[in-house]
């Protein structure tokens, strides 16, 4: 048996891609196929181990025979390969979940789902609008759904927040805070995909604060215009290590935004200040119910209190993969599309494409700015990071 023969079962039949009113139960569970077992796959190993059966990742692949081998004899995976086309032949799969770089999303993607497989992709979906906008021809071509893991859209309380700005009871929103501070240090880019923009996409701005960013358009709505800066202040990457933005969104709102890897009080922090009330939550890596605080308006205790007494308290769902599979498991039962879909998560890219563009050019960025004739639409890095053209020095 070769390496790349780690573990071989019989195929069983396809289900076919768009077809509804299927019900996943433990004798017939939605198929998963993991690709890259490194630490984020055992998040999505763990999550779908919770849906009461109606779920089992069936196969993994991984570059690295240890590694897939210690993923299949910790989480009982039956298959597992060296790489996703021999994944693909081994057993079928109703899904695929790709957990690994970022730069091998791309290909990964358009693989499984021009064999009409589906396809959830840990963040970021793509390096860059050009290679979402292939993958979303891979979709329409193959008939399967894809989705990007944004699992703070699920918590409840986020849910809850989502339908009070719809029904506005708590006023319009009017400004915000979306900051990512977190801390990372030098060793933490001895992997060798992390600072490079080939290969991660970008720093702070593509692969942390996508999360809070995400979240954050998912609740107040799509964004109108952005000005930005980013610099390298202290890491040894060629990405950014911080970046600020100002945001304008389609509903007047104006958001400040702070993405880092420099901050030693690690946080993730979101204000909505909304007419009536300030809504907050500050977590790390996810949140609960009792992450979340609302601040009334002077002469507005009363009718804030009963609005937040509506929603979900330490009891509700937190935020995380599970909530997410959870719902896409339900997508597939019913033929839907995946929740995150592509054009959620195109949203989120030209954003912080749009940041890197405003932040090397010097210019206010549109929804539309950045097509296929800008340099920022095929990479983050657009012509160049500006201190690509100054003199090499240790930024620390």
């Amino acid at each position: 048996m070769t390496d790349s023969e780690i573990t071989t079962i019989r195929r069983g039949e396809a289900f076919a891609p768009g077809a509804s009113s299927r019900v996943f139960t433990a004798e017939k569970p939605l198929r998963v196929g993991v690709v890259g077992t490194g630490g984020i796959a055992a998040a999505h190993a763990r999550a779908v181990a919770s849906l009461d059966g109606r779920a089992r990742v069936v196969g993994a692949c991984d570059i690295d025979v240890d590694r897939v081998r210690d993923f299949q004899h910790t989480w009982d995976v039956p298959i597992g390969t060296t790489s996703l086309e021999e994944l693909l032949e081994a057993v079928d799969l109703d899904i695929v979940h790709l957990c690994s770089p970022p730069g091998s999303h791309k290909q990964q993607a358009v693989t499984a789902l021009r064999r009409g497989i589906h396809v959830l992709s840990e963040k970021p979906p793509a390096l860059s609008l050009a290679e979402l906008d292939e993958i979303a021809a891979a979709e329409a071509a193959g008939g399967a759904w894809f989705a990007t893991v944004s699992q703070h859209r699920f918590g409840s309380r986020a849910l809850w927040l989502r339908d009070r700005v719809a029904d506005g009871a708590l006023g319009r929103p009017l400004t915000g805070v979306c900051n990512t501070l977190w801390y990372r240090p030098d060793s933490y880019f001895e992997v060798p995909w992390r600072g490079k923009w080939e290969v991660e996409g970008g720093g702070p701005t593509m692969g942390h604060g996508i999360h809070q960013l995400d979240t954050m358009l998912s609740i107040l709505g799509p964004w109108a215009e952005v000005v930005a800066v980013a610099a390298r202040q202290a890491r040894p990457v060629a990405t950014e290590d911080v970046s600020h933005a100002i945001l304008s969104l389609d509903n007047g709102a104006v958001v400040s935004v702070v993405n880092s890897l420099l901050s030693p009080r690690e946080t993730s922090y979101l204000r909505f200040d909304f007419e009536y009330a300030t809504v907050e939550l500050e977590h790390l890596y996810g949140y609960t119910d009792d992450s979340w605080r609302i601040t009334p308006a002077p002469g507005h205790e009363e009718q804030v209190a009963a609005v937040w007494a509506q929603g979900p308290s330490g009891t509700g769902t937190a935020s995380g993969h599970a909530a997410q599979f959870a719902a896409i498991l339900t997508a597939i039962e019913h033929g839907e599309p995946l929740p995150v879909t592509l054009p959620d998560a195109r949203t989120t890219l030209e954003l912080i494409a749009g940041i890197y563009a405003s932040a090397f050019t010097g210019t206010r960025i549109h929804p539309g700015d950045i097509d296929n004739a800008s340099p920022f639409y095929r990479t983050m890095a657009g012509n160049g990071a500006p201190w690509d053209a100054q003199p090499e020095h240790d930024p620390r």
